[in-house]
């Protein structure tokens, strides 16, 4: 199966890091994020991605083409002009890049990816930027089980700030960083059958808008409930709680051996 991978946008809520790559190449414990998606999705024998580029999409090039510098041990030999690689650490990945232009919403990137994933019986889809235990086989056992056009993960919000019961003065309860309102949301991790293409018109295109509330409409878009851990970076505050879970060696997300 085939992942499409969204990892074209400008990023400006992290633009502490973003000024000069695009998110998915933001650092957690010294890797991408977009390295650690590839790894959640290749634990589960998925290795077959194609990644929408745009803002800086130059730097996800840049770093597949020389990923095994960024992976290996190397000796250049500057009199001779070569270069030897020692201990190379090979993914089984196949990875394609496709330019899905700078101002594309995420349905158009989708759209403009259309021609890898037409002839796929299913495919995953998701954000470049949000990791979580996600048992990403059993979205697609599930996509698979129920028949419909579309699955989507529903998770539970992070909490971000402590939440206090107070009558007259007094703090009754206090909840440290409680889930939202009760109310699942849309984590990403999509199982999509390649029909959800004719719900976008084109790069202007949202596919949290239009396409899913269509899907919704019409009964084809099933929600597969995960209650694990999930965190979409999106600030500098994200950025260092995923950091810190790495650093401990506790990251929920870091599933392979």
């Amino acid at each position: 199966m085939k992942a499409v991978i969204l990892a074209g946008g400008l990023g400006t809520r992290l633009s502490e890091e973003t000024s000069t790559r695009p998110k998915p190449m933001v650092e957690i414990g010294g890797k991408p994020i977009l390295w650690h998606i590839l790894k959640m999705y290749s634990h589960h024998g998925v290795n077959d991605f194609i990644i929408c580029c745009g803002y800086k999409g130059y730097v996800i090039k840049e770093y597949f083409a020389n990923y095994f510098l960024h992976m290996s041990d190397v000796t250049f030999d500057m009199c001779n002009n070569r270069m030897e690689v020692h201990h190379k650490r090979a993914e089984p990945w196949n990875v394609t890049l496709v330019d899905t232009g700078d101002d594309s919403m995420t349905g158009g990137r989708l759209l403009r990816v259309a021609d890898y994933v037409k002839d796929e019986e299913a495919f995953c889809f998701t954000y470049g930027d949000g990791v979580g235990d996600i048992d990403i086989s059993a979205t697609i056992a599930f996509h698979k089980a129920h028949g419909k056009a579309a699955t989507l993960t529903a998770t539970y919000p992070p909490g971000r700030f402590g939440a206090l019961d107070i009558k007259h003065g007094q703090v009754m309860t206090f909840k440290e960083k409680p889930k939202g309102d009760g109310a699942m949301i849309n984590g990403g991790f999509f199982v999509l059958s390649p029909s959800v293409l004719s719900e976008i018109t084109g790069d202007s295109t949202t596919w949290e808008q239009e396409p899913l509330i269509r899907l919704a409409e019409s009964g084809q878009l099933m929600a597969y409930e995960h209650t694990g851990f999930w965190q979409p970076m999106d600030t500098l505050r994200d950025k260092m709680l995923l950091e810190s879970l790495w650093t401990s060696g506790k990251a929920p997300w870091k599933q392979w051996a």
